[in-house]
C-alpha cells in the first residue's frame, strides 16, 4: 500500500504511485497527501512529472502501481465521471478545446454540466437554470472580467482568457481546484494580476483545496502553504513551503546552482 497511510477523508492521498508509459517512468514511487485547508504548489523542470501527477489528482489517469485516493474515492474503484464533477480543473489541454466563437458567459456556465460551450450541449440548454447563470456572472465579476461576459472568447487577451478559465474551473463549486501552469504565456502585468487573484483565493478560508503546477518560483502566489518538488518523476522534497523551497532543494530540482530570495510572500530564484 505504500508508506503513506491512506485516509479517505484526505483530499488527495497518493501512496507509492508509479506511472509508466512503455519502459519510461513518468512518476516513480510517489507519496503525497493534501488536506482540505492546504494550498500546494508542485514545482519542477519540464519532464519532471508535474502534469502527470495533476492528471492523477484529477481522476484522468490511473497509476500503473500504487494507490491513489481523491476526495475519499480510490481510483480504479469508483466512477471517475462522477468524481470529476467535484474537481475544478484548468489546463492548457482543456483551454484549447474552448470554441473561439462562444461567449465568455457561456464558456463559464457550461461547466455546470461538464461540457465545453453551449454549441456542444444543445440538447441540454433547458437544463441551465437561473442559479447557474447567477453563479457564472458572480465568478466573472469576482475575477474582474464581467465586462467581457458577452464577448467571444476568441477575442480576449491571454490574461482575460486565464481569468475566464479560472472562473470556469470554479463554476461547479469544487472541493478540489487543480491549476496547471495558470500563468503560462502571460506578460508581466497579466501574470501579476493573476497571481494577486490566486493569492486572494488562497487566503479565502471557504476556497477549495488548491494545487498549482508551475516551472517558476516567481509564479507562486502568497498564501500557498505547501510545496512538492519533482525531478525525473521522483520527489526531491515536500512539506511546508518555507521549509521546502530553499536554494539547496531548488538546485537539486533543476540541476543548476540557484540562489533563492524571499520577500513579501514572494520567491525569486537566480543562477549562482
Amino acid at each position: 500500500m505504500g508508506r503513506v497511510p491512506i485516509d479517505p477523508d484526505l483530499v488527495i492521498a497518493v501512496a507509492a504511485a508509479t506511472v509508466r508509459r512503455g519502459q519510461a517512468y513518468l512518476l516513480r514511487d510517489i507519496d503525497w497527501r493534501v488536506e482540505l485547508d492546504e494550498r500546494w504548489v508542485v514545482l519542477g523542470p519540464n519532464g519532471a512529472g508535474k502534469t502527470t501527477l495533476l492528471n492523477l489528482a484529477a481522476g484522468r489517469l490511473h497509476p500503473t502501481s500504487g494507490v491513489v485516493h481523491v476526495l475519499g474515492e480510490r481510483l480504479g474503484r469508483t466512477d471517475v465521471s462522477e468524481l470529476r464533477t467535484r474537481i475544478g480543473l484548468s489546463t492548457i489541454a482543456l483551454a484549447d478545446r474552448i470554441p473561439a466563437d462562444e461567449t465568455v458567459h457561456d464558456v463559464v456556465v457550461t461547466a455546470a454540466w461538464a461540457v465545453v460551450g453551449r454549441s456542444y450541449a444543445a440538447g441540454n440548454r433547458q437544463r441551465y437554470d437561473e442559479v447557474d447563470e447567477v453563479r457564472a456572472r458572480g465568478l466573472l465579476d469576482a475575477l474582474g472580467v464581467a465586462q467581457v461576459a458577452q464577448r467571444r472568447y476568441g477575442t480576449l487577451s491571454e490574461g482575460e482568457r486565464k481569468r475566464v478559465q479560472l472562473a470556469r474551473a470554479l463554476m461547479t463549486d469544487p472541493e478540489l481546484l487543480l491549476l496547471d501552469e495558470p500563468a503560462a504565456g502571460l506578460d508581466l502585468g497579466g501574470r501579476e494580476d493573476l497571481i494577486q487573484r490566486l493569492a486572494e483565493l488562497a487566503f479565502d478560508a471557504d476556497a477549495p483545496a488548491l494545487v498549482l503546477v508551475t516551472h517558476h518560483v516567481e509564479e507562486i502566489p502568497p498564501g500557498f502553504t505547501h510545496a512538492l518538488l519533482l525531478r525525473e518523476g521522483g520527489v526531491v522534497a515536500q512539506g511546508l513551503i518555507i521549509d521546502t523551497i530553499t536554494g539547496e532543494n531548488l538546485s537539486k530540482t533543476f540541476g543548476i546552482p540557484l540562489r533563492l530570495t524571499y520577500a513579501a510572500g514572494r520567491f525569486t530564484a537566480r543562477a549562482v
